[in-house]
């Protein structure tokens, strides 16, 4: 499902030369259908490595394999396909202010070319599914922080996607709010979605356990 071996990764500096490494010879295998917590202080590398999961880097040194698809020998027009498998949570949600909540988690699949029979069906029961029904026609700020998030979650899993990352999902939620984003995920995981979630939390994780893979100045320094 994801496989990071002896991943390195450096980022250009201003001029396109390599900048220093963020992540240096991280190695490991996440399968399917599995949950897993990524910890770490803020700088640890934690977002780099959910960024070469959503395949929008390729390593720099070693090589990192999502849904059979090896990364470093993947050709450009081959990614489009890989990330439209892949949903991703980003911390500042990402909404479209002009749209309603149904129409942000109607693009990914009006984005895809699919029937809006199909999209009616499919965007009523995930709403209902996260408590937003009812608000299908409310604008993002009408919305609170908590249900901005379900919002973004449900967008990201519409497509049905294979693998799931989500970065800092809660670090904008209070605590009852938190847990109710990471309930969701939880669930999602149980119907068979693989999901990685990065965040400093140490309640979330002892609240839900899981495999832990710990970073700390871009090297994997734990894996239990």
């Amino acid at each position: 499902m994801v496989r990071f071996a002896r991943v390195a990764l450096c980022y250009p500096d201003p001029r396109g030369r390599p900048g220093p490494e963020v992540l240096r010879d991280v190695s490991f295998t996440l399968g399917e259908g599995t949950f897993t917590w990524i910890l770490g202080p803020s700088g640890a590398g934690k977002t780099s490595v959910l960024r070469l999961m959503q395949a929008a880097l390729r390593p720099t040194g070693g090589e990192v394999e999502l849904l059979g698809v090896a990364l470093s020998r993947a050709r450009r027009g081959d990614l489009p396909a890989l990330r439209r498998r892949i949903g991703v949570v980003h911390q500042e949600f990402r909404l479209l202010s002009h749209l309603s909540a149904w129409d942000n988690v109607a693009l990914p699949l009006r984005l895809a070319s699919v029937a809006e029979s199909s999209i009616r069906a499919d965007v009523a029961e995930l709403l209902q599914w996260i408590g937003l029904d009812g608000k299908e026609d409310r604008r993002p700020e009408e919305l609170s922080g908590g249900e901005q998030q379900r919002l973004t979650i449900a967008r990201a899993i519409v497509a049905r996607p294979s693998l799931l990352v989500a970065d800092e999902p809660t670090s904008e939620l209070d605590a009852r709010q938190a847990r109710r984003t990471i309930a969701l995920l939880a669930e999602l995981n149980r119907q068979g979605t693989t999901v990685v979630v990065a965040t400093h939390s140490e309640d979330l994780p002892a609240r839900h356990p899981a495999r832990m893979l710990v970073l700390e100045g871009g090297r994997l320094v734990g894996d239990g």
